[in-house]
């Protein structure tokens, strides 16, 4: 049986194995997403995913003025390296051949290297080896779900992509209605994340129920995704909390939730999912110009519809935005 535990008094000390992944500005290459093994499309609730290694990719053109922006350095091999972590349906992924990276991480990738003029690479890397890699110029630059901090400002650049939001999802004919806000949790049974952001945004609700006399939420805590989803379809959990994308993808494909709120991912501060480049090199200022090309011609918003994740486009993309602050 898996292990599972569950607290009511907010802020008590669990020490277990988490199901879910860390929010944006952490590793997120566990998720309750995972890449299917076989098949080339996965087909439920209506939305078809095209998980082969053949992509057939929403078009782009070369946008001159964008393309100005490249630095001489990398326009001189006309070639954009760009790193994504893998893992995480539906942001970076394998395919059914468990070799090509494809996902909306990777369509992005793509879309802003051609607008660009650049040939695009898109190579697999660990999450604790992307910083160095890209610092030290080996990559140009890292597309995995990279959250936007104060911290990082300091030795990379950002042109922001997508919002960084987080997820509330009950079984899909569950009677919850609505979560927007702490009022709405009290008396849930919520599985999440130990040590995640979306953990301690729950403890903070949980505290400001309690103390107006509210019931306090049940946190749960699984080690494996199977674990969780049992418990969510058989009623034993009212709620997961959890990074949007990753289960918006999983309620597409297998049907069996629903999304019932989204919060950023900074709450209550609003948190960006970012290109991140090399600081000073001058490629983010490129790729920004790039993203609103794609903002203003449709390309963006088709390829996050290609992978489910329209609620977390952005309007305009930014550079170098206010950042979540340091701890």
């Amino acid at each position: 049986m898996a292990k599972f535990r569950a607290r009511q008094a907010a802020g008590a000390a669990v020490v277990i194995t988490t199901l879910l992944a860390l929010a944006a500005c952490s590793d997120p290459g566990a998720t309750a997403a995972s890449a299917p093994s076989s098949g080339s499309t996965v087909t439920a609730a209506g939305k078809t995913f095209n998980l082969a290694p053949e992509q057939n990719r929403v078009k782009v053109t070369v946008d001159a003025e964008a393309a100005a922006l490249v630095p001489d350095a990398i326009k001189a091999d006309g070639k954009l390296t760009v790193v994504s972590t893998g893992g995480t349906a539906p942001l970076s992924l394998f395919a059914t051949d468990n070799k090509t990276l494809i996902g909306s991480e990777v369509d992005i990738a793509f879309a802003v290297g051609e607008t660009l003029g650049l040939t695009v690479e898109v190579l697999p890397v660990a999450w604790a080896d992307w910083p160095l890699g890209v610092e030290s110029g080996k990559y140009e630059a890292v597309l995995s779900n990279v959250t936007v901090t104060e911290a990082r400002k300091e030795k990379f650049d950002f042109a922001s992509y997508r919002n960084d939001l987080l997820g509330f999802y009950a079984k899909t004919d569950s009677s919850i209605g609505e979560i927007k806000e702490a009022k709405d949790v009290a008396g849930k049974r919520i599985i999440v994340g130990s040590g995640t952001n979306q953990e301690a945004i729950l403890v903070r609700w949980d505290e400001e129920n309690k103390a107006k006399g509210l019931a306090p939420v049940e946190f749960q805590y699984y080690d494996d995704d199977s674990a969780s989803t049992l418990a969510l379809q058989s009623g034993r959990a009212d709620l997961t909390f959890a990074p949007n994308a990753g289960s918006a993808y999983k309620a597409a494909k297998d049907g069996k939730t629903k999304e019932v709120g989204t919060l950023n991912g900074g709450w209550p501060l609003t948190a960006e999912i970012a290109f991140t480049t090399q600081k000073g090199n001058g490629l983010a200022v490129a790729a920004q110009a790039a993203l609103n090309q794609l903002i203003e011609n449709g390309a963006y918003a088709e390829i996050l519809d290609r992978w489910g994740l329209s609620s977390e486009a952005i309007k305009k993309s930014e550079l170098n935005p206010p950042g979540l602050p340091n701890k």
